[in-house]
């Protein structure tokens, strides 16, 4: 039995792909080339750039294989404790490796990269914004937030706090601090306020 063309094609970029996370977590994203990452892959430099253009859009391909925990929204009817759930997860997973020091050097590619920027949002940041705008929705549908708050701007005062923490501080994200911004936050958007 022979392998097909499209499984050997899987099994590449899977190899492609986990070259370049081990390369980027033993060297850093900043000494990450994409000849490095052929020659750990055993592959040819063209056959990496046929697919992806650049070393950061391959390096957010890499980052996004892996199966992270799901980030996704329960909905116990409780949306403090449903986005505390949920942000408790994404911490967790931004504080450790290989997501955490990972994502830190990707965020600071998109910095200097219009398309990984883009891709970047597209691929990930928009789809949990998303998620968390439409839990957030149900929970002012339901009158556990008032019903005045503009959600997107509700999500940018969530985020905001903890990527200061992850990209300009660099300070730990507790579980302690993610309750304390909720908090803060949540005393702002119940009804009555």
């Amino acid at each position: 039995m022979t392998i097909g063309h499209s499984e050997r094609g899987v099994a590449r970029t899977r190899t492609i792909m986990q070259a370049t996370l081990a390369l980027a977590q033993e060297a850093g994203y900043a000494r990450l080339s994409i000849e490095a990452v052929a020659a750990r892959a055993g592959v040819g430099k063209h056959t990496i750039y046929r697919r992806w253009p650049s070393k950061g859009l391959l390096f957010l391909d890499s980052l996004l294989s892996l199966n992270e925990p799901g980030l996704d929204y329960p909905d116990t009817g409780d949306v403090l404790a449903d986005l505390r759930r949920q942000i408790y997860s994404a911490v967790d997973l931004l504080g450790n490796p290989p997501w955490g020091p990972l994502y830190g050097a990707l965020l600071g590619e998109a910095q200097h990269d219009p398309a990984v920027a883009a891709a970047l949002n597209e691929r990930f940041i928009r789809p949990q914004t998303d998620k968390t705008i439409a839990r957030l929705k149900a929970a002012q549908e339901q009158g556990q937030i008032s019903r005045g708050f503009d959600l997107d701007l509700v999500m940018a005062v969530l985020s905001g706090p903890l990527y200061f923490r992850l990209l300009i501080t660099q300070e730990p994200i507790s579980h302690d601090y993610v309750d304390r911004v909720l908090e803060a936050l949540f005393a702002g958007m119940s009804p009555g306020h």
